[in-house]
């Protein structure tokens, strides 16, 4: 598509909760290399960004992502090991754009407008400063999110960026 690309979504899970599910050796032997030829083969015929899923506790990889041009992370789950906003801001901000970051887990299906609202501020506060943040949900919407939490998640994210520009 070369041109006509303005983003590569590479979805490839290699965390859980509380970890990677290999080691970081075993991923820079084993997979690194694959995923660096296909990123490389991406960056040579196009302009587009790569945006690299992975959910779970990867901050030991990061550091991979981004050597191999991954561009941004998604989603960003916040409660896993070692992801917190703030150590990931502070650890890779200037050199890669995160994706994600409200809470699917709890905020979003059990939280109340206002904690829903506290939250984006929250993300907005950390994440925001200088770029390189995308607010979304760290998963896709289920069912059991009451639509009151959206609309606050929507909104509080459109009036409070409004409001600091």
């Amino acid at each position: 598509v070369g041109e006509n690309a303005d983003i590569v979504y590479f979805p490839d899970d290699l965390g859980h909760q509380q970890s990677t599910f290999v080691s970081p050796k075993m991923y820079r032997d084993l997979i690194k290399p694959r995923h660096k030829r296909l990123f490389d083969a991406i960056k040579a015929d196009s302009p587009a960004r790569i945006v690299f899923h992975s959910d779970g506790a990867v901050f030991a990889l990061i550091e991979d992502f981004i050597e191999m041009g991954v561009d941004a992370i998604n989603p960003v789950q916040i409660t896993a090991r070692n992801m917190e906003p703030e150590r990931l801001k502070q650890a890779f901000g200037e050199r890669l754009t995160f994706w994600g970051g409200i809470d699917t887990r709890d905020i979003l299906p059990f939280g109340t407008p206002d904690q829903v609202r506290a939250e984006v501020r929250r993300m907005l506060d950390i994440m925001g400063p200088g770029g390189g943040y995308v607010l979304a949900s760290v998963q896709v919407i289920q069912a059991e999110v009451p639509p009151e939490n959206l609309v606050a998640m929507f909104d509080e994210a459109r009036s409070y960026s409004a409001s600091r520009a």
